[in-house]
Order: C-alpha cells, then structure tokens, then sequence
C-alpha cells in the first residue's frame, strides 16, 4: 500500500507542470469571456427598460423563459460534452470556437431596434436572450471544466481556479469602468447607438483574448477509457451531494447580483451621479486583490472555514453599513469596497469546492463528468443572474420606480435597503450550509488516493 501510494504522489507530481504564461492564458479566457457576461448581467436590464423601452415584467418574463429553458438545455448540452474528446482534448476545443459566438451574440443582444412595435421589440430581445444563454454555456462550461483536467493537485487546481475567477471578476469589473463613457462618447447624445457601440468595441477587444486561452491550455488528466452516456450524467448528479450543497452556496450569489444590477439606478438617484459606476468598477477590479491570498491561506486552512468566516465579516459589515446610511458617498463607497473584497473572495473557494467533488462522482460511479458538474455551475450563475433580474424589476415596481425623474425619499431609502443589507441574508444562507459541509480537503484527498489506487489495479502499467 505504500509503494502504492508512492507512485500516486509520483503521477500526481509528474502531471503538474504548469507554467506561468499558461495560467495567464487561463485567466485570459475567463476575463474575455466574462466581458460578454458583465455587460448582459449589469446593463441588459437598463436597456430593455430605458432604452428599448420594455416594461419591466416583459423583461421579468424574458428572463423567466430563458432560465427556465437553461433547466433544460444546460445539462443536456453538459452531457453530450462529457461524451466527445478531439485531438485538441476534451473540453480545449470549445474555447477555439465559441469565442465568434460570444462576441457576435452579445452585440446582436444591444442592437437598439429603433422603429420596430413594442412586441417586435420584445420577441427579439427575449430570442438573442435565450440564444446568448445556449452559446455562453458551451463557452462557460468547457473552460471551467478544463481546471479539472489541467492539474488534479487540490493546491495547482486552486491556483488556477483563483486565476480563473479573477478572470471573471476582472471581465465583469472592466464594464463599469469603460462601458458607461464609452457608450455616451460613441452614442453622441444617442444612448441607444452608444450601447450597442461599446458593446462591439468590448468584444473586438475581448476575441484575441479569449481565442489566446485555448492555444496556451493543456489537458493533463486523462479521463476513464469508459464511454460517458447520458444516463450516466443523470447518475451522476444524483451521486454528488456534495455538488449540490456548493450550488446552493454558488446560487446565493443572487443577493448580490440584485444589487449590482441595482447599483446604476442607487448611484443615480441616492448618490446623484451615475458615472460613479465607474468608480464602482474600479473598485471592482482592486478587489481581485484578494484573490493572490487565498491560495496561500488554502494551504493553511480549510476552504470550508476560510468561506465562513469571510461570510460572517459581510453580514457584521452590512448591518454596520445599514446603521450609517448613505448621506456621505465617500462612506458609502468604503463600504461597498470592503463587501465586494469579501464577496470577490468567495469566488475562487467555492469554485474549488465545487471542483473537488468531480472525483467524488468518478469514485462512486466511475465516470468523472466535468462538464455536466461545472454546467451545474453555469446554470446556477446565469439562474442567479435572471433571477436577480426578474426580482430587480419586482423591487422596482413595489418601490415605486419612476424612470427618469427624481425619486421620492421612500424610494430611495428602500433602495438603499436592498443595496445595502439584502446580501446579508445570502451570505447568512451560506454559513448555515457551510456549517453541515463535511466534504473537505481530507475527504478529497483520501478520494484522490482511491482512485488512483484503482487505476494502478486495473491497469498495473499506468
């Protein structure tokens, strides 16, 4: 059993040979990638509602419809991914195509639609809606499933899981930044050309970054020689609770996501300048700082615990927060400094967490599943974002939202509630099921061991 588990730390070893300007190209996926993703997620609300000028329950309803077809289609096309390899590897050859697609649909979703009727407008918006959502997911999925093949190393998987989402916020962050003065100084006093402008300026900058993922990538873990089908994906879902209790974790994101997609209307009306947005996206790229920390503190403490207490410092820091108020913007922006620092941190441990349980699906079933795991992910995300979506045109309307024209102190100050405090009971939501999680670094270990232990007894040469 020793010698054993010897040439399991050899192979492990040998398989970790990933070099600097591979985990740049990784990063580089995600951060292009997620261009597309922060500015459907931050300003496709907007632009449906002020610019297109859609009620706010027919983009409520357009969300609805997309998510709940992405119930559907995410895990079948997951599944067949689980079921094709090429000579580029199994999931490297998605990140050389779908680039085109994600930039090409995320300018089609910001075409302004002057002179059609209201119902055209709809029907378009809701289909390039829904067609985003199919294409992002075959792009989404495979890259981060790929971190499962690249290293099998919790440390190295870690890593470049860490870079992985410093990508997404990085991406996400870039459009507050630029977006907004991009769009007005394109649009020239046309807001709606301007969105559309910017938005293909973004992805031409976006497609070279992107496409640069897939040619410095390597697929390092080979998968088991059996043929995944699509009944064993169904099996394997059903076999990874552990997937299920970080998806809960993941989803919790939506509390976030309301405010973000709330941030645009709070710098306008309750801090009197919309441009803050850029300021806010600033603020957004400075907190991937964090990000270089944990790898080293995944060394020294579980995720598990690392997660609890970065959830219980958001939940004391709003509350805090909430007390001050909102009259001084300089306050205002210290404090959503220091949440979206905690919140940027959570990303890299859960999306680690998540990845760990891969081998627990191959040791109970024999399958690995990657794809069909990490579409749980994507699924969740885009669920998150929608529901999010939906929800922020609810608190608009029961806040009584008036687009363009100043707002009553009531609005105000139940926006600055959302704002402010409703992300706290999504990071109390976490605590409570971080505190049950009992799948952690030891278990995956001991996981790993198990299966390398069978591959060394079905296959002596490997």
């Amino acid at each position: 059993m020793a010698t054993a588990k010897k040439m399991v730390t050899q192979e492990v070893d040998k398989r970790e040979d990933i070099s600097n300007k591979e985990f740049a190209s990784y990063f580089g996926y995600g951060f292009g990638q997620c261009i597309s993703f922060g500015l459907v997620g931050s300003y496709i609300l907007f632009f449906y509602t002020d610019i297109l000028g859609i009620s706010a329950a027919a983009a409520s309803m357009i969300f609805l419809i997309a998510r709940t077809w992405d119930a559907i289609n995410d895990p079948m096309m997951a599944s067949v991914m689980d079921t094709l390899h090429s000579k580029h590897g199994k999931f490297r050859p998605y990140l050389k195509y779908m680039p085109f697609l994600i930039a090409i649909i995320t300018v089609v979703c910001f075409i302004p639609l002057d002179g059609l009727s209201m119902t055209a407008k709809i029907l378009f918006a809701g289909g390039t809606y829904i067609l985003w959502g199919m294409i992002y997911t075959v792009s989404d999925v495979p890259y981060w499933s790929l971190s499962t093949v690249m290293s099998q190393d919790a440390q190295q998987r870690t890593k470049l899981i860490t870079f992985a989402n410093m990508g997404v916020f990085a991406g996400i962050g870039l459009s507050p930044v630029v977006f907004v003065p991009l769009a007005e100084w394109l649009g020239q006093g046309d807001l709606g050309q301007g969105y559309f402008l910017a938005t293909a300026v973004l992805m031409v900058v976006a497609l070279p970054i992107m496409l640069n993922g897939f040619k410095n990538t390597k697929e390092r873990v080979a998968p088991p020689k059996t043929k995944v089908t699509l009944k064993d994906a169904a099996r394997a879902v059903r076999a990874n609770k552990p997937m299920f209790a970080i998806l809960v974790v993941f989803f919790c994101n939506v509390f976030m996501n309301i405010t973000q997609a709330l941030n645009v209307f709070f710098f306008t009306y309750n801090l009197g300048n919309a441009s803050l947005m850029s300021i806010f996206g600033i603020i957004s790229l400075a907190s991937c700082i964090g990000f270089f920390v944990i790898p080293s503190l995944a060394k020294r403490f579980k995720k598990k615990h690392l997660l609890m207490t970065i959830v219980a410092a958001d939940i004391v820091v709003r509350i805090v927060w909430f007390s001050v108020g909102y009259s001084s913007v300089i306050v205002s922006f210290v404090f959503i400094a220091i949440t979206m620092l905690l919140y940027t941190a959570t990303g890299p441990l859960i999306s680690a967490m998540l990845a760990e349980t891969i081998e627990y699906t191959e040791l109970k079933t024999g399958k690995r599943n990657e794809a069909v795991t990490f579409s749980g992910q994507t699924f969740t995300g885009k669920l998150s974002v929608a529901v999010a979506g939906g929800l922020t045109g609810v608190i608009l309307t029961w806040i009584n939202y008036a687009p363009n024209q100043a707002q009553s102190v009531a609005t105000t100050d139940a926006l600055f509630f959302v704002v402010a405090l409703l992300p706290a009971l999504g990071s109390l939501i976490r605590l409570i099921v971080m505190y049950f999680y009992n799948y952690t670094e030891d278990e995956y270990q001991d996981v790993v061991e198990k299966l390398e232990q069978r591959k060394l007894e079905e296959n002596p040469s490997y």
